[in-house]
């Protein structure tokens, strides 16, 4: 059974809904390494240490500052800091109840899950399927460690998660990047649409998806603790190949009238799954002077 890390409640108009909060992500699924010092094996101390003054420092003489200017800070200390915390409240205050499909996925930050603490087991499964019927989110605040969330309450299964939000100057705008001004052709976009559709799912199972390289790095660990076994370099991936759009999109679909042989059918589908990259036009090999080929009879006359 897992531990609840804290407890609120959910004000939903009039009713208050008693509540726990319970981590929804596993972080111990981490892996983590830590700095050893390769002559002994122990493992190192970060030390603070002052470039003015050369020498290392104590917690006690440190105080935090804002970089307002370069090289120039304001200090604060750790009561202003404090003076400046949101009070918790344990309450999640609901404001308004938003479309789900109103708020992009962009703004997702932590997940927690809600049950139902003594005595709320009703108000919560009915706030549950109040939003899973309308097929809205509950748009609400959250105060706890000195912070202030932005946290929305959405259903899940037979229960609800609170989704921490970024705030809106968390967010970079898409408008700063270089997107490009390509033109796409109407015949690339059918058959992009085509090879799409033919992937469709209608449902996301993420049991079928796992964390390969954490996987290697856990058998590599296991390795070396069990036989301290030298573990060789991995093996240099080969480079994409450069392909034309058309021809991958074909490809991806089953091939066309175009396509005359099975293997170029199977060269044409290996393609497909590398990067797509513009056509390159390869210049043909120039023929060798006349004076170089003279050079090369002679020396095998000799």
């Amino acid at each position: 059974m897992p531990r609840a890390i804290a407890s609120a409640q959910v004000a939903f108009g009039l009713v208050s809904i008693p509540v726990k909060m319970f981590s929804a992500t596993e972080s111990s699924e981490k892996i983590s390494f830590n700095m050893i010092h390769k002559d002994c094996g122990s493992r190192i101390q970060q030390q603070l240490f002052c470039p003015k003054d050369e020498r290392n420092i104590d917690r006690s003489e440190v105080v935090k500052g804002y970089e307002f200017s370069r090289g120039q800070y304001v200090l604060f200390t750790e009561d202003e800091l404090k003076a400046m915390e949101e009070k918790a409240t344990q309450t999640i205050e609901i404001s308004e109840f938003v479309p789900r499909e109103a708020i992009d996925p962009i703004y997702f930050q932590k997940a927690f899950y809600l049950a139902p603490d003594k005595g709320g087991d009703r108000a919560y499964k009915l706030l549950s399927k109040a939003l899973e019927e309308t097929g809205r989110w509950a748009l609400a605040k959250y105060a706890a460690r000195g912070k202030q969330y932005l946290v929305i309450l959405r259903p899940l299964e037979q229960g609800m998660v609170m989704q921490q939000l970024y705030y809106p100057n968390e967010i970079r705008a898409m408008a700063d990047l270089d997107l490009g001004d390509a033109i796409v052709k109407d015949n690339e976009l059918k058959m992009a649409v085509q090879l799409a559709e033919m992937g469709a799912t209608e449902e996301f199972h993420p049991e079928n998806y796992r964390d390969e390289v954490a996987e290697r790095v856990r058998a590599m660990i296991h390795q070396k603790v069990e036989d301290g076994k030298e573990i060789t370099n991995p093996v240099e991936e080969p480079r994409a190949q450069v392909i034309d759009l058309m021809e991958a999109l074909r490809a991806s679909l089953g091939g066309s009238a175009k396509t005359a042989s099975t293997p170029a059918k199977s060269k044409a589908a290996a393609a497909a799954r590398v990067p797509i990259k513009a056509e390159a036009k390869r210049k043909p090999a120039k023929p060798a002077p006349a004076a170089n080929r003279k050079v090369a009879a002679a020396r095998t006359r000799r």
